[in-house]
């Protein structure tokens, strides 16, 4: 039985990495992976470490059915390019901070998070903090399509086909 690891990461880890989190973990529970797939999410700065995340980015995702009020903000370490299969940024300010600070030989590792979308065709996933409800909203629209696209990518490298 494989395993598979995704690790999910945004500026603060308050908003986006956790909102992906939440709804990639509840993919995975669905699909009965959850004890073959590790999932986490991090920031690239430490301003909000050990914190839950934003109130509003909860509450728009506990109006979808995904909970993630008992995740805790954390920044990316060294270890993680090493500790997991995917390291998926929300934008690309974020991609180029982890192509900063990622050894050479851990690169492949990095990728953005829309590059799984189906449905959506967008480059990023945007940082809803400053804005209203309806960039919470938008943002969970593109990582349910991220989502249910790294969910089939997770699904191959667990059982490569013959």
């Amino acid at each position: 039985m494989g395993q598979f690891s995704v690790l999910f990461v945004c500026m603060g880890n308050i908003c986006r990495s956790p909102t992906a989190h939440g709804v990639f973990r509840q993919r995975v529970a669905r699909a009965g992976l959850a004890d073959q797939v590790r999932i986490d999410s991090a920031g690239t700065h430490s301003a909000h470490r050990g914190e839950p995340p934003d109130a509003r980015a909860q509450a728009h995702a506990r109006q979808r059915g995904y909970a993630m009020a008992d995740l805790r903000s954390r920044q990316i370490t060294d270890r993680d390019f090493y500790s997991f299969d995917l390291v998926l940024a929300m934008d690309d300010d974020n991609l180029s901070e982890l192509q900063r600070r990622c050894p050479p030989e851990q690169q492949y590792r990095l990728r953005r998070m829309t590059e799984f979308c189906l449905r959506t065709s967008s480059p990023v996933v945007p940082d809803p903090y400053y804005g209203n409800a309806q960039g919470f909203e938008h943002v969970l629209d593109l990582l349910e399509d991220a989502c249910d696209g790294l969910l089939a990518h997770v699904q191959r490298q667990l059982n490569p086909a013959p």
